[in-house]
């Protein structure tokens, strides 16, 4: 599953003026929305799911079905939907009230044509985000997906070969950065064929002292550690291209002649061996003795790091982020704009294993990104002012231990102005209170 765009560009826009329909509409495209337009509250609820992506913009004063009934069911259906309402009559204290009840920003015609685009640019965002929370939570509890995770062709394809090769029983060659799941593909063919009652060997072969190597290739009897223990299963070589060359002149006569000498006498070994390498090269590993790699290499595949295969980056997050969940006995917390956008912009050098890592980090409540000073000098007035305002509150309501009362006396605002910033801002009150 792919992450989804933070901000569904769709509105709907109900308005029984028909002038002033049109005339918002166009504003709503110009700034770049696809606006569905209703001239009544009734068509609207029949079109609205719960599930629905985008945002609500309604007149108040309506025949029949009113803009504040038309919430509410709404409201009913889908609480996290947001609805702008606008009306030409400055009844505040109904403002206060569809605010405290949970509307997204309520606006007082004639409106700014620049007030309603960030009102509608705010509530978007916000629904990109609540999508994003139910996918997440969705996948995080998928637990039929397959363990080979990924939607993206190349991984499609790869998870489609892992019978067919876990029967073929040759000899693969698997190159992918590190982190990019070659252990776990190479272990799921293991799994998958006539080889599985049998032993997974693997063997780290980067940087191994010649005094450990050794013992490896011991062919006193197939009960001894090494080489003899992966008899009739899968001998897994990690990083052979990095293996010193020593161990690969050793491994060489192995691989060829699939035995162990040990005092003139010859020992077979029944073993499929599946090697991995970082390099992924036209020839062979620059590293790795040619003959050693044409032996190995009885067929070659290649994983794709992360930044190649992005649609796959959202539901691995959610899997990773479930599992971490449901080991540390927490909930899975909600998606943030900084999480959001470090998911969908950072190029995860070290794949699979930086984004279990960050996944963690999420759940532990550790894993909000912080821009980058640059960053925060190229964000607008607004942008910057609201992002003041948001921590403020949030700050204020965790010095109270999740009192509001205590958090509005703090901030020195009017307790109807708070609950309007609230709102505007999406701070989730309930999930302050449940952190505190």
């Amino acid at each position: 599953m792919t992450i989804a765009p933070l901000a569904p560009r769709r509105v709907a826009l109900v308005e029984d003026d028909e002038d002033l329909a049109r005339s918002t509409a166009q504003l709503l495209r110009l700034a770049g929305f696809e606006v569905e337009l209703f001239a009544a509250a009734p068509p609207a609820l029949a079109a609205l799911t719960a599930d629905w992506p985008g945002v609500v913009v309604s007149d108040v004063r309506m025949p029949h079905v009113s803009g504040i009934d038309l919430f509410r069911q709404l409201h009913e259906r889908d609480p996290e939907l947001p609805v702008v309402l606008v009306t030409g009559h400055g009844d505040i204290e109904m403002a206060v009230q569809m605010l405290k009840a949970g509307a997204w920003d309520f606006l007082t015609k004639p409106f700014a044509p620049d007030t309603l685009i960030a009102a509608v640019t705010r509530a978007a965002t916000a629904r990109g985000l609540t999508l994003e929370n139910r996918r997440l939570r969705a996948m995080a509890q998928d637990t039929d997906a397959p363990v080979f995770l990924g939607e993206s062709p190349a991984i499609r394809r790869l998870r489609e070969m892992i019978p067919v090769l876990a029967n073929a029983d040759i000899d693969l060659f698997i190159e992918g950065e590190t982190g990019t799941g070659k252990d776990l593909f190479a272990r799921l063919v293991h799994r998958a064929g006539k080889r599985a009652r049998q032993r997974f060997l693997p063997i780290a072969c980067a940087a191994m002292p010649e005094a450990l190597s050794e013992p490896l290739f011991a062919a006193s009897g197939l009960a001894e550690p090494g080489l003899a223990a992966a008899h009739r299963g899968t001998l897994y070589l990690d990083d052979v291209d990095r293996a010193p060359a020593h161990l690969q002149e050793r491994l060489l006569p192995f691989v060829e002649q699939r035995a162990l000498r040990h005092r003139g006498e010859a020992t077979p070994i029944d073993v499929r061996v599946i090697s991995t390498s970082q390099d992924a090269a036209d020839g062979p590993p620059p590293s790795l003795l040619p003959p050693l790699f044409y032996r190995l290499a009885a067929m070659r595949l290649r994983i794709p790091p992360l930044r190649e295969r992005r649609e796959d980056i959202g539901s691995l997050f959610a899997r990773f982020a479930g599992d971490a969940a449901s080991r540390m006995g927490r909930e899975l917390p909600p998606v943030t704009a900084p999480v959001r956008t470090m998911l969908e912009r950072h190029d995860w050098p070290g794949n699979l294993r930086e984004l279990a890592n960050f996944a963690e980090q999420f759940v532990l409540g550790l894993g909000e990104p912080s821009p980058t000073p640059s960053a925060a000098r190229h964000k607008g007035l607004t942008e910057r002012v609201d992002a003041f305002e948001r921590d403020e509150i949030v700050a204020a309501v965790q010095a109270a231990g999740g009192e509001i009362g205590a958090a509005i006396r703090s901030l020195d605002l009017p307790r109807k102005t708070f609950y309007y910033k609230v709102n505007k801002h999406g701070i989730d009150l309930g999930a302050l209170r449940r952190k505190d």
